[in-house]
């Protein structure tokens, strides 16, 4: 099978790295939500400001990095990120056992954790477009979905626990040596890293009007362009509803935290089952018949949670509809990953992941706030029923066949000259 062939060693030790600080982002689910609450006694607002403000401006600040990774060489990059984001995230437990934690200091590290986490995430994009033989990128694709989903299935609820049994901040440190386990896994993967390649203009050093290049690329691409407006959208009308849903699930039809728990770490197994099933859908039907169909699938589903009433057929609605969406999602995502990649020229690839990401990362904040704000003026069920009806008509901005050529020949290798 596709799925479970070797991808060589140095693969083995990416995806090592990429599994521990999973586990570890997802040990730490709305840590800085609960540290606000246990620790600070933060207010509704200040909670909200903690989750917006962080990723916003964390996804601004990572803009101006990308033209600078763009011309040198990813791994070092992403080892770099990886400590800082354990440095940033072990002054809190300092702060804490100091007594000296304050609000300001978990924003200021959200900010920081945020633009790491951007500019990580778009540096491995192109390290694994250099790593992996390009038949190979979308086994490699659903391995890292796959493992996504095992960690959102497994992290909370033991990350939960772990708050309950030593305090506040427990989680925050599991995560902090996650990242430096994670540094030393790439560390690990050794050999020759592929040199960056020249940037399409003659200058290598980057511009200033460098930064709006990811957006001018993908902006001006016939299959990118509607891909970037339907990712960003479904994914942060989806997110927008789940805070509305909490409140519809816990205050208003009174279920246990642990039933709102299980509700969603159930219908994960629907992420293993699709990033599993991704490669031999698209061996058996074609790369872009299976992007378009679970493309369409994943946003069919979420209207039916606004339906949600109280007692057992409630909460196994919840998982029926969360199920079929992420095991749609989880078919989709590592397909339109591994097309991107293909569509990305090599000295874009930082570039444009990132403005992706920061994009994904700021809407996805405003959004949140914008339906919270709904929900508080027309009530939970009638914002995650408008969240459904806008997904509903996401499906039109995917792009369709003939208008999906390759991408062009590859610039020329920077030498180790030029890059210096």
């Amino acid at each position: 099978m596709a799925g479970r062939r070797s991808l060589g060693r140095r693969f083995g030790w990416l995806w090592g790295a990429y599994a521990v600080s999973t586990a570890g982002t997802w040990l730490a689910f709305d840590a800085f939500a609960l540290i606000a609450v246990l620790a600070l006694d933060a207010g509704p607002m200040q909670v909200s400001l903690l989750a917006a403000v962080g990723p916003a401006v964390g996804a601004a600040v990572s803009v101006p990095l990308a033209p600078w990774v763009e011309v040198r060489r990813k791994r070092p990059v992403m080892i770099a990120t990886d400590l800082v984001r354990c440095a940033v995230l072990l002054s809190i437990p300092v702060a804490f056992a100091l007594g000296r934690l304050s609000f300001g200091q978990l924003l200021l590290v959200s900010v920081a954790v945020a633009a790491a986490d951007i500019t990580f995430n778009a540096a491995a994009g192109a390290f694994l477009k250099g790593l992996v033989p390009r038949r190979d990128l979308l086994v490699a694709n659903g391995r890292f979905e796959a493992t996504t989903w095992t960690a959102s299935m497994v992290g909370p609820p033991l990350g939960g626990a772990a708050i309950g049994l030593f305090g506040p901040v427990t989680t925050v440190v599991a995560d902090a040596v996650s990242y430096l386990l994670s540094a030393f896994g790439l560390r690990a993967i050794g050999g020759e890293e592929k040199p960056p390649v020249r940037p399409a203009s003659s200058e290598v050093r980057p511009r200033a009007g460098d930064l709006l290049d990811g957006w001018r690329y993908i902006l001006a691409d016939p299959a990118l362009r509607p891909l970037f407006f339907n990712t960003v959208l479904v994914n942060s009308l989806i997110i927008a509803a789940s805070p509305p849903l909490m409140v519809l699930m816990v205050d208003h039809l009174r279920f246990a935290p642990w039933q709102y728990a299980l509700a969603f770490a159930v219908p994960c197994t629907g992420g293993l089952l699709g990033s599993r099933l991704a490669p031999r859908l698209v061996t058996r039907f074609g790369r872009h018949r299976v992007m378009l169909t679970a493309g369409v699938l994943r946003a069919c589903w979420s209207l039916g949670l606004a339906f949600v009433g109280p007692g057992t057929a409630g909460l196994a609605l919840v998982m029926a509809v969360e199920f079929g969406l992420i095991a749609c999602c989880a078919v989709f995502n590592p397909v339109f990953a591994t097309y991107r990649l293909d569509r990305t020229p090599a000295d874009r690839v930082t570039r444009t992941l990132s403005a992706w990401s920061a994009t994904g990362k700021a809407t996805t904040a405003a959004m949140t706030a914008l339906w919270g704000l709904l929900a508080h003026l027309t009530g939970p069920h009638t914002a995650i029923a408008l969240a459904g009806v806008f997904l509903l008509s996401t499906p039109v901005l995917l792009p369709r066949r003939g208008r999906t050529p390759d991408a062009g020949p590859e610039p020329t290798p920077l030498t180790l000259k030029d890059a210096a």
